[in-house]
């Protein structure tokens, strides 16, 4: 789970062009596929469009909106029914159905509401950029002799491998940096490379046999240029799609004391187009542009 910058601040740091052709591919996409997870952060990009390709993304995305804003109220308006009933059935007599139909219902009332609350808003919070496994980021990638950036799915699957290995293998949204040469990243390392711009990484760590989510934030703080293997997946009769694996080494002490075994691997902005362009280049070169890399210091807290 990553926290990015705005993508704007993005291009303006890094002169990336945005790919408004790949954008706009994605959002046309969900409007019949919502499974598609895309960041709030990500939509309010085009919340004042700009050329007639911005204005179409715009749209697609109020409809998606609207779409969802109707589903969910309609969710919220059948729980309450449901509520309304288990707790009238409870006058008469406490029964299981009816404890039960009372603890779900409310439950699902308050995920709609707080869902509907989520779209309804317009000020961005910082979890609006928050980075799940399966959800799309927008990435920097090497095209037409320039840096372009697109819309990727958070969790790679390779050129060549079928559809199911997204559950099969579904750690496939980080690539280890010792396991780069394997035959499951073939088509991706030395091939396709990016770079996702993040200011925290989030991660799973036990604590008391429990697991919570630790936030680790590089200090002084700073936007990290992380290292990614990306893939442009096809298949006929299949939507294409982009995806990628953020790269992670062993962690530095700071990270391994607080519990976790792994880290990100931050480019430093000067080896940028080398690793964007990894063509020709050995896997040692490639190796050493990963070791040449940002080493801040990792404050981390509990995630909110």
């Amino acid at each position: 789970m990553c926290g990015a910058p705005h993508i704007k601040k993005f291009v303006r740091m890094f002169g990336g062009e945005l790919s408004l052709r790949a954008f706009s591919k994605l959002y046309f996409e969900r409007q019949s596929d919502p499974k598609i997870k895309i960041p709030k952060g990500m939509d309010a990009l085009f919340n004042e469009p700009q050329s007639d390709e911005e204005r179409r993304i715009k749209a697609w995305i109020d409809a998606f909106n609207a779409e969802q804003t109707t589903k969910l109220e309609q969710e919220v308006f059948k729980q309450r029914k449901r509520l309304v009933d288990a707790e009238r059935s409870l006058q008469v007599k406490v029964t299981k159905k009816a404890t039960d139909d009372q603890r779900i219902a409310t439950t699902k009332i308050d995920w709609a509401l707080g869902k509907l609350a989520d779209l309804r808003r317009v000020d961005l919070v910082p979890d609006d950029w928050r980075i799940f496994p399966g959800v799309y980021a927008p990435v920097m990638v090497w095209e037409d002799g320039k840096r372009v950036i697109k819309p990727m799915r958070y969790q790679c699957r390779p050129p060549g491998k079928p559809a199911f290995y997204d559950t099969k293998f579904a750690g496939s949204y980080n690539a280890r940096k010792d396991n780069l040469e394997s035959s499951f990243w073939r088509g991706t390392f030395g091939e396709f490379h990016g770079i996702l711009a993040v200011n925290a990484f989030y991660e799973n760590v036990e604590r008391g046999g429990k697991n919570v989510v630790l936030e680790f934030r590089p200090q002084p703080q700073q936007d990290m240029l992380v290292a990614c293997l990306c893939s442009h997946w096809s298949e006929p009769g299949q939507p294409d799609l982009l995806s990628f694996a953020a790269i992670t080494d062993e962690p530095p002490p700071e990270i391994a004391a607080a519990g976790h075994d792994r880290c990100i691997v931050p480019i430093r902005p000067e080896n940028i187009d080398a690793w964007l362009q990894p063509q020709g280049k050995s896997s040692a070169d490639l190796h050493a542009l990963l070791d040449d890399r940002e080493r801040p210091y990792y404050e981390h807290r509990l995630a909110a």
